[in-house]
């Protein structure tokens, strides 16, 4: 019922979002006579940010048409590599020789399936694709997955990584951000015991749950605190009948975008009466920097009910992978068994999704890989977000991890 009462206020805000588009646009654009009169500005800016509360935000393309390789721009087109029901492994082809794109060492960024849509890692991608060769997951909306494919349980997640590993090898780096670590490590952990010749050479964790029990945030808690059926029975719906999933259980984004807005309300509601002011001040850049981040923000995808619930149970609640009991096709997940692939770990001091120590707790897990084969990194002063995309990313992070898997 709730999905239906969400649609129902998507389908009520729709005309009110398209009017007061055409209102701030009436009230800007220079031939319109309404934009040199008194108080035009105001309304504009007013227009615009009703426009922005109220509208619907589509999946947001990778916006990399090109990039600069030795100071030239290359062309990059976005390229389906391999398809699957519930997830696409995409290629940004640069437009080189063959010769010079294969020198560069080949990365799978395994994105998350958290809410947000694989785009939420453009600065991740855009820093990586001038030295690198670059394949990443870009996970399907579950509501537009028809019930035709089956369920998606954590342990298929699992296995799609090992097929994506394996169409790539060999010669292949992993980097794995927030949530894809624990399955990541899984899927590694799984080929290295059955001795998998495609194994990875190294493996990138990101910020992510490895050992949730270490520096707990509010997300942590939430998961400790509440039993598992509130889960099912809160979080938990259809599709309706609107959409090519329908009747598929899933956890709706909707909701995982209020838990984010609620995690920092006064953020969010100083930003965007910064917005407002930015519009009156007539500041483009920073009004231009508030759109694109709210666009990549807002825009959230639905998550396969039996995915959300494993991670839920198998995660957070349970521990298995740093408890040795996490078991996929009758067979445990024995991290100690990764001997060759190189590992990895970056965290933020600040971050409030994943606490400092929880990814650290893979150096400890992968105790077969040798010391010289391991390296950890906590970024100081730095939050979730500053992991892997921004300013700190560019300029620290992604030149450490290129160093890295160059010397392994």
């Amino acid at each position: 019922m709730l999905y239906q009462l969400h649609e129902m206020h998507r389908a009520i805000m729709s005309p009110i979002a398209a009017f007061t588009d055409v209102g701030s646009k009436l009230f800007t654009h220079p031939a319109s006579p309404l934009a040199y009169t008194p108080g035009a500005r105001q309304m504009a800016a007013s227009y615009e940010l009703i426009h922005r509360l109220g509208k619907v935000y589509e999946k947001p393309t990778w916006q990399l048409p090109s990039i600069l390789v030795d100071g030239k721009a290359v062309d990059v087109e976005v390229e389906t590599e391999l398809s699957t029901p519930f997830c696409n492994l995409i290629h940004f082809r640069r437009d080189m020789p063959e010769k010079a794109r294969h020198a560069d060492p080949k990365i799978l960024v395994v994105a998350p399936m958290s809410g947000h849509h694989s785009t939420l890692l453009r600065d991740t991608v855009r820093a990586l694709l001038p030295n690198h060769e670059v394949y990443v997951t870009d996970w399907i909306d579950a509501r537009m997955i028809p019930l035709s494919a089956g369920p998606f349980h954590l342990n298929d997640y699992v296995r799609t990584v090992q097929q994506f590993v394996r169409h790539l090898a060999p010669d292949l780096h992993v980097i794995s951000v927030c949530q894809p670590t624990v399955p990541v490590l899984a899927a590694i952990s799984r080929m290295a015991t059955d001795n998998d010749s495609c194994l990875p050479r190294s493996m990138v964790m990101m910020g992510g749950p490895i050992d949730p029990r270490r520096s707990p945030t509010q997300v942590n808690r939430l998961a400790t605190t509440q039993p598992f059926d509130w889960f099912e029975e809160k979080l938990i719906h259809a599709v309706p009948a609107n959409h090519p999933g329908a009747g598929r259980r899933v956890y709706p984004g909707f909701l995982q975008h209020a838990g984010f807005m609620a995690m920092n309300p006064d953020r969010h509601m100083k930003s965007h009466y910064d917005f407002y002011l930015d519009l009156l001040r007539g500041d483009d850049d920073d009004a231009g920097t508030h759109r694109r981040f709210y666009d990549e923000y807002n825009a959230v995808m639905d998550m396969p009910a039996e995915f959300y619930l494993d991670t839920i149970r198998t995660v957070f609640q349970d521990f298995d992978l740093p408890n040795g009991t996490w078991e996929i096709d009758g067979k445990l997940v024995a991290p100690a068994d990764i001997t060759t692939v190189a590992l990895f770990t970056i965290e933020g001091e600040l971050d409030d999704i994943s606490g400092e120590g929880q990814t650290r707790a893979a150096q400890e897990l992968c105790s077969g890989i040798p010391a010289k084969l391991k390296k950890h990194y906590t970024a100081p002063q730095c939050g979730h977000y500053g992991i892997f995309a921004g300013r700190r990313w560019r300029e620290t992070i992604c030149p450490q991890i290129a160093e890295f898997i160059r010397k392994v």
